[in-house]
């Protein structure tokens, strides 16, 4: 348990920096939305290329982590679409506390990858992205435009708003880098490389300065609720498919350290572009956040 703290505890202290950075008025109001789109649209893209490219799976069958990995998260869909049938909200919250409960935080999963686990354990890390990332944007979109927009997900408009999200740009342009064998030759890797190691420090940092507390309060019973789900059930799940589909080892580890992280901070953008409830979104990312620094070592502590 030791370990664990202590490898979780300097991740959740840079997200507490980026908290004070901000509550503090350092550097200034104005960084911060430069900042999230610059990790947005360019850092961690490449860093999501960068991984994807040059993982190395050859000792590892990745097929049934993959497995696993998307059944946890398509239960957890079928979990909020039954809520929504016994117990409806309203349409714009209904698709916050679905993005609150279905996608995950990459840069605190990828930096507990790293701390734990060191570079086999990023190179695992690779597979969840490439599963995890398009899965839940694909769902995300969906759900936002059907709920929060009012409007039916035509197919054609849910691929041209993919079609136009960096995140899953970058996976396939590294999935096909890698399978092709093509790589990323040599000044082209040191580059995202050198981008993708600012993304995590820098995303953290924005996860801490994205987090706003007045928030909670006003929506505490939704926040636990959702919370629970993603933080506690969410990685249950997914160890249950571990065992269903013989996933042990390091890429059980990976799994797990996937399905307990806090929810996306990414949402919010996404919330305010298609009609979200953006407060709750806030309120949801924050709570699962903070609440997260106790669910996580606890989930590691347990199943791993």
């Amino acid at each position: 348990m030791l370990s664990i703290l202590n490898s979780l505890i300097p991740i959740f202290l840079v997200i507490g920096l980026g908290f004070a950075m901000r509550r503090s008025g350092f550097p200034g109001e104005g960084i911060w939305l430069p900042l999230d789109q610059l990790n947005y649209y360019v850092l961690f893209p490449a860093l999501l290329t960068y991984t994807l490219a040059v993982a190395d799976l050859e000792n590892f069958d990745v097929w049934p982590m993959a497995w696993a990995l998307a059944a946890g998260l398509l239960t957890m869909v079928a979990i909020l679409v039954l809520w929504q049938r016994v117990r409806p909200i309203a349409g714009p919250e209904y698709s916050s506390v679905f993005q609150g409960a279905v996608r995950w935080n990459s840069f605190v999963a990828l930096a507990s990858i790293a701390s734990l686990y060191g570079k086999e354990g990023v190179a695992l890390a690779a597979v969840s992205f490439a599963v995890l990332v398009p899965l839940a944007n694909i769902l995300s979109v969906t759900v936002l435009t059907r709920h929060a927009m009012g409007i039916s997900p035509k197919p054609a408009t849910v691929v041209k708003l993919l079609a136009k999200n960096p995140l899953i740009l970058a996976c396939v342009l590294g999935i096909f880098l890698n399978a092709t064998g093509i790589g990323l030759p040599g000044p082209l890797a040191v580059t995202a490389k050198v981008l993708g190691d600012a993304s995590l420090t820098l995303g953290l940092i924005a996860v801490g300065g994205g987090l706003r507390i007045g928030h909670i309060l006003e929506a505490k019973r939704i926040v636990l609720v959702t919370s629970a789900l993603k933080l506690l059930v969410m990685p249950a799940m997914m160890m249950g498919y571990c065992m269903l589909f013989g996933v042990t080892g390091l890429p059980r580890l990976v799994v797990l350290i996937c399905g307990a992280v806090p929810g996306a901070t990414s949402s919010y953008v996404l919330a305010r572009q298609l009609g979200g409830h953006i407060e709750l979104m806030a309120s949801l990312i924050t709570g699962g956040t903070i609440l997260a620094m106790l669910t996580m070592p606890l989930m590691l502590w347990i199943f791993g």
